[in-house]
């Protein structure tokens, strides 16, 4: 696969100290499937920015500090129902706290269903975000993004020595709808695509709950919470039980409190050490 750069080098803010980005085209040309998409992808910024529209995925590289740099990467996929990213709390956030553990991270802007007017707030309401009647309505999407989400980590693999990695510790990690991609990934990768692990939070599993799970299916890292208001709780649980009826390793953190979309975020409750927990599982990887 062809590496893509369309920007290279843009300098930002990070934990500790300054951490370079780069930005990676996925695909050469348009992306398959949406060849006659003819919008463009808009970031809103201020107290929560959100990326929406996008067309041509992208994954944006943030390295750690080459003294505590470890061979382990992570794609993150950032949730939002598959009409927007929650790209700060789910995406740069995750990476900041990444890196400072030694890890790189490939930030996924997978393709998304396509937000019509300026009033976003009506239009994703108008939506019914969650329900079985949307998920059923953007089925053709979420086939995008999951191709976006088997391209990242085959890409990410194929590069690997240029970013210092070992190509079997890469894995993949989702939020949400990001979760979606990531359980997807977990149920329907191929030899080339296959992540060293997987870590969905708080995942709208849909319909691929319903695929066998493979004979040799990743360690999977599963964190929820009791009071998800999506109900995702019950998605957490199933893909949990699904792994280990076929005695697959994995891990499920379900917390009682903290509600959907926790990400990053501190509450003073219990699930703000997810965290912690995940980089203790993936030591033992």
């Amino acid at each position: 696969m062809k590496k893509i750069i369309i920007i290279l080098i843009v300098i930002i803010s990070g934990i500790n100290g300054l951490y370079a980005q780069e930005v990676i085209r996925l695909y050469e040309g348009k992306a398959p499937g949406s060849e006659d998409w003819d919008w463009e992808e808009t970031e809103l910024g201020g107290g929560f920015p959100l990326v929406y529209n996008v067309v041509d995925p992208t994954l944006t590289v943030f390295k750690p500090e080459a003294e505590i740099a470890t061979e382990k990467a992570v794609v993150v996929c950032p949730g939002g129902a598959f009409c927007m990213l929650s790209i700060a709390n789910e995406g740069y956030d995750v990476a900041k706290w990444l890196n400072v553990k030694g890890i790189t991270v490939f930030i996924l802007k997978y393709r998304l269903d396509h937000l019509k007017t300026n009033d976003l707030a009506k239009e994703i309401a108008d939506r019914k975000i969650g329900s079985e009647e949307h998920a059923k309505s953007i089925q053709p999407i979420i086939e995008m993004a999951l191709e976006d989400g088997r391209t990242a980590i085959k890409y990410v693999k194929q590069h690997a020595s240029e970013y210092n990695l070992n190509p079997d510790s890469i894995g993949i990690m989702g939020f949400s709808a990001g979760g979606t991609v990531t359980s997807g990934v977990a149920f329907t990768y191929d030899a080339d695509s296959r992540p060293a692990f997987v870590a969905p939070i708080y995942p709208y599993v849909g319909y691929y709950s319903k695929n066998p799970v493979p004979a040799d299916a990743p360690p999977m890292f599963i964190a929820c919470t009791t009071d998800d208001g999506f109900g995702f709780h019950t998605h957490a649980t199933a893909l949990y039980n699904k792994w280990v009826t076929v005695q697959k390793a994995t891990e499920l953190h379900m917390y009682q409190k903290g509600e959907h979309g926790f990400g990053m975020k501190k509450q003073g409750l219990p699930v703000d050490n997810w965290t912690e927990q995940f980089i203790e599982w993936l030591n033992l990887q």
